[in-house]
């Protein structure tokens, strides 16, 4: 249903006009963006807030993305900004090790790199080309609309109400998307069976590399190796976050010396609990991820999981398919529904897949983890050779990951049927191996499994 705009009824300070407005410069407006601007593409990218600075945003550069970025030019240079390497993860219990080293590519391992950091780093790459223009500080207020299509937005910054008009509007401004909201899209939502509390410990130089994760006795702790200290993610069970806070900062601080001795001496560090940020961990997705002039990428399209960093990776490869699929039409000054459907044929599937996956082993593995009355362990089958090949591969590149095109091209009919037929087996064929895996893998009585690392 579309939501028709109230007349103006506001002083415009400025109106400019462009052929793209992007509207979120996260990872999958800044790449978009870029990625028009070096065809010639007159775009304009807004932004709310006036910095990148953000607290506990995903920063783990996958494989498929660093590829992407290759493919750029930009690949060399980002790594050249300080990051730390993470290409083993060894889940709690001992003798798990999936190894990234044994992926084919320039990029065996994930970036860890501040969001902040990477974010600045494309948008100032992306400001070499005449054609691109990012504006900060712009909070989308109104969609402009004629005649059933959206022509662009108004936004309000620090000076006043400012207007442009495009001839393509691409909502990229994340999980809370304002575009969707005043778009009308209504998600299907499901409902992970987890919240995270994200706080910081310092790091000692004799701490191990990379990814920790440490459960058992209802509680789940995984912790990620930035610079000079760590990001720790508490795991809580779904709603159960206003019981913590008032249970107080020394429960929760004896909550993670237990479940991870080695941090016992740094707990103190947490004074106040406005050193603890509370994500409400939500997964969903729109039918329709268009409207004639309108598209919507990332998670203003579908929320992922936090579990497995998929959030940036799915985005960023949206974005690469919308430039591919895109460029042409924009250049030629005419983008049709059909166009901006064929952007989200082509990356719906890759995205449902996965979240049918992850929710499953959230809703098989997380329970069980979060019980404090039950007994956890991973499943047996993750050690199963083949299985330990496929893990390094779909957390590196996820599922179909994309490659930067010189030229769009468009696919016949029946290989899009054949993708979706496809894709239907694999998600069919996933969920009942996993459901009947992990139902075999429960035993009861089994001993609650701790630890660790990774490099």
């Amino acid at each position: 249903m579309t939501q028709e705009i109230l007349p103006q009824t506001h002083p415009v300070k400025s109106r400019e006009q462009t052929t793209c407005c992007v509207v979120g410069a996260g990872p999958a407006g800044a790449i978009l963006s870029f990625m028009l601007a070096r065809k010639g593409i007159p775009v304009i990218l807004l932004e709310s807030h006036l910095d990148f600075d953000r607290d506990f945003r995903g920063d783990t550069l996958h494989p498929s993305i660093l590829e992407v970025m290759d493919e750029l030019g930009l690949a060399d240079r980002l790594l050249q900004l300080p990051h730390t390497k993470l290409s083993l993860v060894a889940p709690p219990g001992g003798g798990l090790r999936f190894d990234l080293h044994e992926l084919k590519t320039k990029f065996p391992y994930v970036a860890m790199m501040p969001q902040t950091r990477f974010l600045e780093f494309i948008t100032s790459e992306a400001q070499r080309f005449p054609s691109f223009c990012l504006v900060m500080g712009a909070r989308v207020e109104e969609l402009l609309e004629e005649e059933g299509q959206v022509r662009g937005v108004r936004y309000r910054a620090h000076d006043g109400w400012h207007e442009v008009r495009a001839l393509l509007t691409v909502g990229t401004d994340g999980r809370f998307s304002r575009l969707r909201k005043l778009a009308a899209f209504e998600p299907i939502a499901s409902s992970p069976p987890m919240d995270v509390l994200w706080l910081r410990l310092s790091r000692k130089s004799d701490d191990p590399h990379g990814l920790m994760a440490r459960f058992g006795g209802g509680r789940a702790l995984l912790f990620l190796e930035r610079e000079d200290h760590w990001q720790i993610g508490y795991i809580i069970a779904k709603g159960t976050y206003h019981e913590v806070r008032a249970a107080g900062l020394s429960a929760l601080r004896q909550a993670i010396a237990e479940r991870a001795p080695d941090f016992a001496d740094r707990v103190a560090e947490l004074q106040d609990w406005k050193q603890i940020s509370m994500l409400s961990v939500e997964a969903n997705r729109l039918r329709r991820w268009y409207r004639p002039g309108l598209l919507l990428l990332g998670d203003a399209a579908h929320v992922m999981s936090p579990a497995g960093g998929n959030g940036i990776n799915y985005a960023i490869m949206d974005a690469v398919a919308a430039a591919n699929l895109l460029t042409a039409p924009l250049q030629a000054g005419q983008v049709t529904v059909a166009d901006l459907a064929r952007v989200q044929r082509r990356r719906e599937w890759p995205t449902r897949v996965i979240q049918a996956i992850v929710n499953l082993m959230q809703d098989r593995l997380l329970k069980a983890a979060l019980d404090p009355n039950g007994s956890f362990t991973f499943p047996s089958f993750l050690g199963w050779p083949l299985v330990r090949k496929l893990v390094p591969l779909l957390f590196g590149f996820g599922i179909r990951p994309e490659h930067v095109q010189q030229q769009a091209r468009r696919r016949p009919t029946w290989s899009r049927v054949g993708t979706w037929i496809t894709a239907t087996i694999m998600v069919l064929a996933l969920a009942w191996i996993i459901r009947r895996l992990t139902r075999r893998s429960e035993q009861p009585g089994t001993a609650s499994q701790e630890e660790t690392p990774s490099c």
